[in-house]
């Protein structure tokens, strides 16, 4: 007698896009791109990503972003299996084939480099085995910003408890709690949901979260309770070369309801402006539920570092020419 195995189907395939992408050391379509269903980023999660912004090829805070790539691993006790000098060429080698194929459809060429690093293959097994080759896969993909009405009328956000782990400070691809906090926000139809470890803000599912109060601009701490955006830096850089007083400590539930303004901070959110959480408007007399002064200046300030950035590495390849 012979048994016919089970095949199940749970809707269909995507088509996935026409790009390249880079599988330890091989250029190669995405499409056609594998790994082994033993790898251990596949069974536990067991790995780190990062995501640099590239503005018209040029990648944007790149050291900053290595320079968390590095903490990541370290932290996993994965060994890097680039130098950023090799980071660096194979994103921009990737960049550029995107570009390509973007422009000819039409599209912007701001681009978004996605890394993911596993501790690579092995038979199933908890303990951080030693010796495995890491499993390397980088992307390009078109970065799509917040829209023109998103700035100027600001994003509705809705607020929950921080149900993750307590290492959120690790860039780590085991981000079932961010899908889980994403999906309460899109339930919404929200943009984001900010959470709260008990009375205290923590981040948002996928952004940094940011408010406003008498003029100053104020985050939570850099520890091991938040993912440290590579914004924290630029944002503390923005603030102190526009004169806008910044700091970091612990923030209640009741000063974030209460803020003048709010914004979010991301790769490919930049600086957004929360006009709206848990279906109240935010700020204070006509300003309220509108994108506020201090948001506008740090928008603003954001552009002209993107375009500084684009003037230094143009350049810097004109004198290597």
């Amino acid at each position: 007698m012979t048994h016919s195995l089970p095949n199940v189907t749970v809707g269909t395939l995507p088509d996935l896009p026409d790009l390249p992408c880079y599988l330890n050391g091989e250029i190669t379509p995405l499409k056609d791109a594998k790994i082994s269903v033993l790898d251990r980023g596949f069974i536990f999660g067991d790995g780190i990503y990062e995501v640099v912004p590239g503005y018209g090829g040029v990648l944007f805070r790149f050291d900053e972003h290595m320079a968390r790539l590095e903490r990541s691993l370290a932290e996993l006790r994965i060994p890097n299996p680039l130098t950023r000098a090799e980071w660096h060429a194979v994103a921009m080698q990737l960049i550029a084939a995107c570009a390509r194929i973007h422009s000819s459809a039409g599209q912007n060429g701001d681009q978004i480099i996605y890394i993911q690093i596993s501790r690579g293959v092995a038979l199933r097994d908890h303990i951080m085995l030693p010796g495995l080759r890491p499993t390397v896969f980088m992307m390009c993909s078109r970065m799509t910003l917040p829209s023109a009405a998103q700035r100027s009328e600001g994003v509705a956000c809705v607020t929950a408890d921080d149900f993750r782990w307590e290492k959120a400070h690790i860039k780590s691809t085991s981000l079932l709690g961010a899908v889980f906090s994403r999906q309460i926000s899109f339930d919404a139809g929200a943009l984001e949901t900010v959470m709260f470890r008990g009375d205290y803000l923590s981040e948002a599912a996928a952004s940094n979260v940011w408010v406003v109060k008498a003029g100053e601009v104020l985050g939570v701490p850099k520890d091991q309770l938040v993912l440290e955006g590579i914004r924290y830096g630029l944002i503390e850089e923005m603030c102190q070369a526009a004169g806008i007083p910044f700091a970091l400590r612990r923030i209640t539930r009741a000063e974030v309801q209460q803020a003048d303004e709010l914004m979010l901070s991301s790769a490919s959110k930049e600086v957004l402006p929360v006009t709206t959480l848990d279906g109240q408007p935010l700020g204070h007399g006509a300003g309220r539920g509108k994108p506020g002064p201090v948001y506008a200046r740090l928008y603003a300030a954001y552009q002209q570092l993107k375009a500084r950035s684009a003037q230094a590495a143009a350049a810097e390849l004109e004198g290597a020419q």
